[in-house]
């Protein structure tokens, strides 16, 4: 059956000693907390834990993405690896369900499987809270989830980021976390009639994702005049608004920038390498 899920197999998962350090490197550059944050009904829970609940608005309904503590009941707590790399990059809950992919492990299933592990291992050590989920607010799920499984076969490219062996390693990498963990394309590549990324048009801008406004392109933005090099996209990506540049801490990239103001300096750099490289 085409909608079947297709998930990773035990022995495809690599033997990797976690690094914990990189887990939290990879968790903000994913983004995990933006979407992951805690709902109104843990207000006295802390606020810096990735306990889910919050509302995600999306053109199909509102989904509540769950709780990323390691709380064994309402949590990953009880998650093998094999599950946490399934969800990730495969889009399937330990259940086999799929996903809806308001998660975006459609970029997501182009990292190294070890940077995922990584998470894992980085979320392992956060406090638990028991945060049970709550079911999305969308028509007919049963039937969305049975064409989410065919869509997958459209959508969903497994093929791994391979580096650039033109370009500089700081390209590479900011291309890696753009592409793969930073999820770019997800907001910032239109789509076609199938609600695939055109590829052809990567990075180019399009409809937001939430249903309300458009999301600008990536491209030519020295040229444009939007940042006068590298360097001061990387100052834009590490203080935001603190410095004057616009819309870069509110609105849709207020979370994205905070997320990067928490990366390594030298992971901002690239990025910024790979983005002023768009043309």
């Amino acid at each position: 059956m085409l909608s079947a899920p297709n998930p990773v197999s035990e022995g495809a998962i690599p033997a990797h000693t976690p690094d914990v350090a990189n887990g939290k490197i990879m968790y903000n550059a994913a983004g995990c907390f933006s979407c992951h944050k805690p709902g109104p009904e843990l207000k006295d829970a802390d606020q810096s834990l990735p306990a889910g609940g919050m509302a995600l608005k999306t053109p199909v309904g509102v989904f509540y993405p769950p709780n990323l503590t390691p709380d064994p009941e309402t949590g990953i707590g009880k998650w093998t690896d094999l599950e946490f790399v399934n969800a990730v990059q495969r889009g399937l809950s330990p259940e086999g369900q799929h996903l809806i992919p308001a998660f975006p492990y459609t970029s997501y299933a182009r990292m190294k499987t070890e940077d995922v592990l990584d998470i894992r291992a980085y979320l392992a050590t956060l406090q638990p809270v028991v945060s049970p989920e709550k079911p999305a607010e969308i028509p007919a799920p049963w039937l969305l989830r049975r064409g989410v499984g065919l869509w997958k076969h459209l959508g969903l490219d497994t093929t791994p980021w391979q580096p650039d062996p033109a370009q500089s390693a700081s390209w590479n990498r900011g291309a890696y976390i753009a592409n793969a963990p930073g999820h770019c394309n997800e907001c910032h590549t239109p789509r076609n009639v199938f609600m695939v990324p055109d590829m052809s048009r990567q990075f180019a801008g399009g409809p937001h994702p939430e249903g309300q406004g458009k999301v600008p392109s990536l491209r030519d933005l020295v040229g444009r005049g939007k940042y006068k090099d590298a360097a001061d996209l990387t100052l834009a990506f590490q203080n935001g608004e603190m410095l004057g540049y616009e819309n870069m801490s509110s609105g849709g990239m207020g979370a994205v920038q905070t997320n990067l103001s928490k990366l390594p300096q030298a992971d901002v750099e690239a990025l910024a390498d790979y983005i002023v490289s768009l043309k």
